[in-house]
This record gives structure tokens, C-alpha cells and sequence, in this order.
């Protein structure tokens, strides 16, 4: 129960993040040009599931309480 909500609560990073890199430009010096673009969702994938190892923002803990609500209810 608690890994999908992790996993849950890690896709829902994602899908905050995702914005916040949404046009940034990577030309320059350093730049990754079109590879940086393509790899970049991965990027994301990987801070957001790096959030939830170091604590995340409490959605996996609310997700898996509601889990366990729904499941003793559904016992009664």
C-alpha cells in the first residue's frame, strides 16, 4: 500500500514539475540542445521520485491513510 502511494505521490511531483521547465531554453555554453529536451521528462521523473525518498510533501502518507479508511469500511 505505502509503495503505491509513493509511486503515486512521485507522478504527481512529476506533473507539477513539469511546468516549471516548460520552455527553458538549453543553448549556450553547457546547453544540451534538442538531447537535453528529450531526456528532460526523465529529469523530472527522477527529482520527483527522489522527493518522495527524502520525505516528500505528505500526499503518499494522506494517500495511504484514506487506503486504509476505505478498506476498513469496506469490512463493516
Amino acid at each position: 500500500m505505502r509503495e503505491t502511494a509513493e509511486q503515486f505521490e512521485a507522478s504527481f511531483l512529476s506533473q507539477m514539475l513539469k511546468p516549471m521547465f516548460e520552455g527553458l531554453k538549453t543553448d549556450g555554453i553547457g546547453g544540451g540542445g534538442e538531447a537535453e529536451g528529450q531526456w528532460r521528462s526523465f529529469m523530472i521523473d527522477a527529482m520527483a521520485k527522489q522527493t518522495v525518498q527524502a520525505g516528500g510533501i505528505g500526499l503518499a502518507d494522506q494517500v495511504v491513510a484514506q487506503m486504509i479508511k476505505m478498506q476498513e469500511e469496506g469490512q463493516a
